[in-house]
């Protein structure tokens, strides 16, 4: 790797960050939860939170979470956490998913789901990537 390559990956430090989504992880459909999570404790993953016998693990490898979901919906999602970080721990100041919704909305992004704009606390919205890539912003504080 080149030096030019090291920094198209690394920002530069001064460079804003944009949209504060929160807390990040890849939430996988799996046909065998017990399967998925012994894969996934080989390359250093450990459970976290969830509960298998309802069909969800949330694991953890640093700061790294990988979702499992069984029977739960169809294909791979992205997930954003407003208001936690990646312990799913609540932050002191976040930007609502509401107001990241209507800023989503504003850039043109259409939405297959949507939060309730007239209620506060816990909400989400749903929108799909130009590949079918679902992104599901989902705020629990």
């Amino acid at each position: 790797m080149n030096r030019d390559d090291r920094n198209r990956f690394h920002p530069q430090p001064g460079l804003e960050i944009g949209m504060q989504l929160g807390a990040f992880s890849i939430s996988l459909a799996v046909k065998d939860i017990e399967a998925s999570k012994q894969f996934y404790e080989k390359f250093g993953f450990k459970a976290f939170a969830g509960d298998q016998a309802h069909g969800w693990l949330i694991l953890k490898n640093g700061n790294h979470v990988i979702g499992l979901f069984h029977g739960m919906f169809e294909k791979n999602i992205l997930t954003f956490n407003p208001g936690w970080d990646q312990n799913a721990q609540k932050v002191d100041t976040f930007t609502d998913v509401r107001a990241l919704q209507r800023q989503l909305k504003a850039q043109g992004v259409t939405l297959v789901s949507e939060a309730d704009e007239n209620t506060t606390g816990p909400a989400s919205f749903i929108a799909v990537d130009p590949d079918g890539n679902s992104i599901l912003v989902d705020q629990h504080v």
